[in-house]
């Protein structure tokens, strides 16, 4: 069984560690404003002392492991949201008790590096992480169908939570928090919408979310971090829907790393696989769609690209171990995931 952690009430505490990167000076407004954003929700915020921590890393693994820790096990503390990502959040993971962490479930929310720390929680245990928004990206309006990761620590388990595809999404640049720390719009300069990269035709399928930054969590294959098969021997007979986005990797790289988790075994239980829509770049000749349907493109299950589950905003809130029935034809791509 997924354990979901409660959902979070008035009074409750989100804390803010760094288990990646910190929070630069000239971000340090941005930082408060996404607290206020916080705050407004009628919850507490906590930050770990090493949010205003600079370099590639907010300090070193010890720290930063014990950082984190604290908060995932402190019973005051209902959600753990980072301000973002990073670089080498991968050096945490042998310093994590991991069955500390899952003794008394929390919501972990975030993505991009903060997904190498997400999964294997998930993997390891059953307990449900939250793959979406991180605490900087909290003063935005995200747009229906989307759900912003404040919406999802609210609901009980057992919820049913309903998402579809953005009509438009951000597919260049990104806001300068330094020069507007207020920005709380998205700047939404292309249409949205999924692709079917496979085959044709409609897709409904059901499997328990398992995914992540694919730069970061195809490092877990074949560790003891990344057993995605033991999870779907645990938890999920339904079978996986396995959701993967690259933060910047070019077309090329994505196809290395997409079959290398597919020699790792990590397609072997998907029903269906999705693919965020990125910036990354395409080899000449070679397009994001290219690399997918050369990597996965005869798997004998649906693969879906252009999806809202990575760094091209708005952002889809995937619950990692959440039963998830994903439906996509000619009118309708939608992702109903159920806290069971």
């Amino acid at each position: 069984m997924i354990r979901y952690p409660r959902a979070l009430g008035d009074g409750d505490v989100v804390a803010v560690p760094s288990p990646s990167a910190g929070v630069e000076p000239r971000h340090r407004a941005r930082l408060d404003v996404a607290v206020e954003a916080v705050r407004a929700h009628g919850w507490d915020v906590r930050l770990g002392p090493l949010v205003g921590g600079v370099g590639i890393a907010s300090g070193s693994p010890r720290d930063r492991a014990d950082e984190l820790t604290g908060f995932l096990t402190d019973p005051a503390v209902r959600a753990v949201v980072p301000p973002w990502g990073g670089e080498i959040a991968l050096d945490l993971l042998p310093l994590l008790d991991w069955d500390a962490l899952a003794a008394d479930p929390t919501w972990f929310v975030g993505y991009s590096d903060v997904a190498t720390l997400l999964l294997p929680l998930t993997l390891r245990t059953g307990v449900a992480t939250l793959h979406g928004q991180n605490l900087m990206d909290t003063p935005y309006r995200v747009p229906a169908p989307l759900l912003p990761w404040t919406t999802v620590v609210t609901a009980e388990p057992g919820a049913v939570l309903t998402q579809g595809a953005a009509e438009r999404v951000r597919e260049t640049g990104f806001d300068d928090y330094a020069d507007d720390p207020h920005v709380a719009q998205y700047t939404l300069d292309a249409p949205g919408g999924w692709t079917r990269v496979d085959a044709e035709g409609d897709v409904e399928v059901t499997g328990r979310l398992v995914g992540g930054c694919l730069e970061t969590v195809s490092h877990l294959a074949g560790t003891p971090y990344g057993d995605v098969a033991a999870f779907a021997d645990a938890h999920a007979p339904e079978g996986l829907v396995v959701y993967l986005e690259a933060a910047a990797a070019d077309s090329a790289d994505v196809t290395r790393r997409l079959l290398g988790l597919r020699y790792a075994g990590w397609f072997d239980r998907a029903n269906a696989v999705l693919l965020g829509r990125t910036r990354g770049a395409r080899t000449p000749g070679w397009t994001q769609h290219d690399a997918a349907r050369h990597a996965l493109g005869d798997l004998g299950v649906p693969v879906l690209a252009d999806v809202d589950c990575g760094h091209v905003p708005p952002h889809l809130s995937l619950v990692n171990g959440a039963l998830a029935t994903v439906t996509h034809d000619g009118t309708t791509s939608r992702v109903v995931q159920r806290l069971v």
